[in-house]
């Protein structure tokens, strides 16, 4: 009998890319709040505008970098978080896109599910709407690529077409 929270595979965001991601988020955050100080615009909705931004691109790659500490695991029933957060089943994946002209993040791939599930993000790793599950960003491609044909491989089983 097999096991179906035993872990397949795994994709871990390395180091350098979240902090490439995160430091040029940070980057540009700051750099808007540092021109805004030292020049502000004439125009007040250009300063809000700046300010905005500029907070926002920090608050963001905070955000991005918490949810990139986390590693996915592929089960033989699920696709999750390690702590336990489920993006998908496997029952409920119709099909995986991870083609060049593919609609997906950078050294991922994409989901389309049977039935749609409420909309989740966890920026720079995955992000969930609707009947698409899109997975990717600071991860690295074998790992992906890796994930990604283990799911239609289980997909195929599942059809009974291997």
């Amino acid at each position: 009998m097999t096991d179906p929270d035993e872990v397949l595979q795994r994709i871990t965001p390395s180091l350098p890319r979240r902090v490439m991601a995160t430091g040029g988020l940070a980057a540009l955050g700051l750099l808007l709040l540092w021109v805004t100080a030292n020049q502000p615009p004439a125009d007040m909705g250009f300063l809000v505008f700046n300010l905005v931004i500029g907070a926002g691109s920090l608050w963001l790659s905070v955000a991005l970098w918490r949810a990139t500490g986390v590693t996915l695991e592929l089960t033989r029933e699920t696709l999750r978080e390690r702590d336990g957060r489920v993006l998908t089943s496997i029952d409920n994946i119709a099909r995986v896109d991870r083609g060049f002209f593919a609609f997906k993040p950078a050294a991922g791939f994409r989901l389309s599910l049977k039935v749609p599930m409420p909309g989740a993000y966890a920026p720079g790793l995955w992000w969930r709407r609707r009947r698409m599950v899109m997975v990717g960003g600071v991860t690295a491609r074998p790992q992906t690529k890796a994930v990604a044909d283990l799911i239609s491989i289980r997909l195929a089983q599942k059809r009974g077409e291997l």
